[in-house]
C-alpha cells in the first residue's frame, strides 16, 4: 500500500528491478579487479563479502557471478548516464488476494495510463565495474 500511494503521489520516480541488478553480475575475474593486491584491508573486506556469494549463486543458479543489487542504486546516483531507462505507467496491485503486491510495469503503455516512473532496464555493465574499483580505490 505504501508503494502504492508512493507511485501514485506525482512525485519524479526512478525504479530498477532484479533484471538490471542481475546485470551487475560480479565474477571471480571482476572480484580479483575490485580487490587490488596492493590494498590488502579493502581485498579482505571486498573477497570477504563477495566469496561466498559468488559461490552460492554458481552452484544454486549456475550465474557465473554475483549480482550486486544495492551497489547498483548508489551507482546511479553517482552516474546516472551508465543506465538507460524508458518512461512508462508502474501500478502495485493492492485488491487481488493472489496478487497482492505485485508491482506492474507496463513498459508498452498497453493501459494508456500516464507515465509515472523512470523504468530502469540496461546497465553499462563494464562502466558500473569501473565505477567501483573507481570509487572502492579511493578507501
Amino acid at each position: 500500500h505504501a508503494a502504492d500511494i508512493v507511485l501514485r503521489s506525482g512525485r519524479p520516480i526512478v525504479m530498477m528491478g532484479l533484471d538490471v541488478t542481475h546485470q551487475a553480475q560480479c565474477t571471480e575475474e571482476r572480484m580479483n579487479r575490485l580487490c587490488p593486491p596492493n590494498s590488502p584491508v579493502m581485498a579482505k573486506a571486498v573477497k570477504g563479502l563477495l566469496t561466498g556469494s559468488i559461490a552460492m549463486n554458481s552452484q544454486h543458479y549456475g550465474s557465473p557471478g554475483a549480482p550486486l543489487h544495492d551497489p547498483c542504486t548508489i551507482a546511479y546516483l553517482l552516474r546516472p548516464d551508465l543506465f538507460k531507462g524508458k518512461l512508462c505507467n508502474v501500478a502495485v496491485e493492492t485488491q487481488s488476494l493472489l496478487t497482492m503486491g505485485h508491482t506492474a510495469v507496463d513498459y508498452w503503455g498497453v493501459s494508456e495510463r500516464a507515465a509515472n516512473v523512470n523504468w530502469i532496464h540496461t546497465l553499462d555493465v563494464d562502466g558500473f565495474f569501473d565505477l567501483l574499483t573507481e570509487r572502492l580505490a579511493r578507501l
